[in-house]
């Protein structure tokens, strides 16, 4: 065997494929996701120790809901640094979020019971009386079907206007400042509430229904600015107080409030009543009507199953008019 033919037939040594390298981490991206994360966390879980000096409980707690748009941000940054650690991070705010609003925007419309024999739908809107637009309002929630209609900021103009729209079809009527409320049923009892600012903006009535009475209160609010919400907090905390001494086990609180969910100065009203999630799911925003970021405008309630629950469109107020059915 020649020296060539050994060396064709030997063994071939075969070479180990180099074991390919991970890309390392990007520390530096990493820690700042962690950082941000966790401050997001914090800021969500514990927006009521939000100082309110210079307003910033207000601004932040408006806005809080809207917090939700920075977390597939921080993931993908979590997920470009390559860090275990980061994306365990970005999740925090994740979870948090998801705990305290995912119950609040599923649809009703999957649990909502039948509507009953006897229901009552009652429709609330600020006119922005600056609008010139009442009238329009009236009659749109007046074909909603609506038996009770509570309006907010209406100046002398604007109640003429409605009272012209409303009367034939809602014979009882109350109001007095701002704030009025229209219905197909007796208004018994109606009285005017200061709420501890020495005008009115907020008016208390029962309504006569077919299965009995129902406590109504409509509330517009005082504004609320960074820095200069203190009346507003003031007509809350006292109407909160109104609720406990009401003697009728249904109870309907609606109108502007001039104040999200999530503000903490609401909290005293929600602790006592519900307000129903919206038919179709989502926060329900109602104000500005164009583009709506936040919902000062509510309807609590108290002893009664909501049927249904919507925002609407009406005249060319800056606030959607909301439109909840409950069962008496």
């Amino acid at each position: 065997m020649s020296a060539m033919s050994a060396l064709l037939e030997a063994p071939r040594e075969t070479r180990e494929p180099s074991p390919r390298r991970r890309p390392r981490p990007r520390t530096g991206l990493a820690l700042l996701v962690c950082v941000l994360a966790l401050g997001l966390a914090a800021g969500l879980g514990l927006h009521v120790l939000v100082p309110e000096l210079f307003g910033l409980s207000l601004v932040v707690e408006s806005a809080l809901p809207w917090f939700g748009l920075a977390i597939p941000v921080l993931l993908l940054l979590a997920f470009v640094s390559r860090a275990k650690g980061a994306v365990i991070a970005a999740l925090v705010p994740a979870l948090v979020w998801s705990a305290m609003f995912v119950p609040a925007i599923v649809p009703l419309s999957w649990s909502a019971p039948a509507a009953s024999a006897d229901t009552l739908t009652v429709a609330s809107q600020n006119v922005e009386a600056d609008s010139g637009t009442a009238a329009d309002s009236a009659r749109v929630l007046a074909a909603s079907g609506a038996q009770v209609i509570a309006l907010q900021e209406m100046d002398a103009d604007a109640r003429e206007q409605v009272e012209g729209v409303l009367s034939e079809s809602y014979p009882y009527s109350y109001g007095i400042g701002t704030v009025g409320v229209w219905s197909v049923y007796p208004i018994e009892n109606a009285q005017a509430l200061d709420l501890g600012l020495g005008w009115q903006r907020a008016v208390a009535a029962d309504l006569q229904t077919p299965t009995g009475l129902v406590s109504i209160y409509v509330i517009h609010a005082a504004s609320a600015r960074p820095g200069e919400h203190a009346d507003r907090d003031t007509m809350l905390a006292n109407l909160a107080d109104y609720i406990p001494r009401d003697e009728n086990e249904r109870i309907l609180m609606v109108g502007d409030f001039n104040a999200g969910s999530a503000d903490r100065n609401i909290a005293g009203l929600t602790s006592q009543l519900s307000e129903a999630n919206q038919s179709d799911g989502g926060f329900g925003f109602t104000w500005p009507a164009s583009m709506p970021v936040t919902r000062p405008d509510h309807v609590l309630q108290r002893g009664m199953e909501v049927v249904s629950n919507t925002t609407l469109s009406a005249g060319g107020s800056d606030h959607l008019a909301v439109l909840t059915t409950l069962n008496l």
